[in-house]
């Protein structure tokens, strides 16, 4: 077990807790980098702001990951996580805001799945409710997040974005495994 310091009380974090909040360092870590991929490659203002406000969320996000999860736990693959974010909102914002936008919201949802599966447990065994509140704000968040890149995603998406769209949720899926355990 993990014990965690949060506003000076000791929290005993069973294993299984340790290893979702791990992965959910790594992916804090990797959205941060998602946004700043974006805003490296795109020039399209509706873009550059969109990016800029949600980056600001995602960084108070790794923020409040980094005071719950203590340093020696988390994913010894930061890097990899960084360098895999920032390709997943660079590449898109090469073809544009509509890629960029599905891109967003494919993270989003599988995001929401991810935190809401988290939630349920703590809900289930009735613990952590700290936690928990603090992964409901930040899935608050990210479904945010989703409805906005939802939004202005307009027509269709092309073969090549569907494509990619499902790339960056099998890689999301993958990112999750791994963090979990390294």
């Amino acid at each position: 077990m993990c014990l965690l310091t949060n506003n000076s009380v000791m929290t005993k974090m069973p294993p299984w807790l340790v290893r979702e909040l791990r992965s959910d360092h790594a992916g804090e870590t990797g959205a941060v980098a998602i946004y700043q991929g974006i805003l490296a490659a795109s020039r399209d203002p509706a873009v550059v702001n969109f990016a800029k406000h949600h980056l600001g969320t995602e960084r108070d996000h790794l923020a409040l990951m980094d005071r719950l999860l203590p340093r020696t736990k988390r994913s010894k693959l930061l890097f990899l996580w960084r360098a895999a974010g920032f390709l997943t909102g660079y590449l898109p914002a090469i073809f544009g805001s509509s890629s960029v936008f599905r891109t967003v919201e494919a993270v989003e949802k599988f995001v929401d799945i991810h935190y809401s599966a988290q939630i349920d447990r703590l809900r289930l065994e009735s613990t952590h409710w700290e936690i928990r509140q603090k992964l409901e704000s930040c899935r608050d968040d990210e479904r945010h997040h989703l409805d906005d890149a939802r939004r202005r995603a307009v027509g269709s998406s092309g073969l090549a974005v569907l494509c990619w769209v499902e790339l960056v949720t099998l890689g999301s899926r993958f990112a999750v495994a791994i963090a979990r355990v390294i």
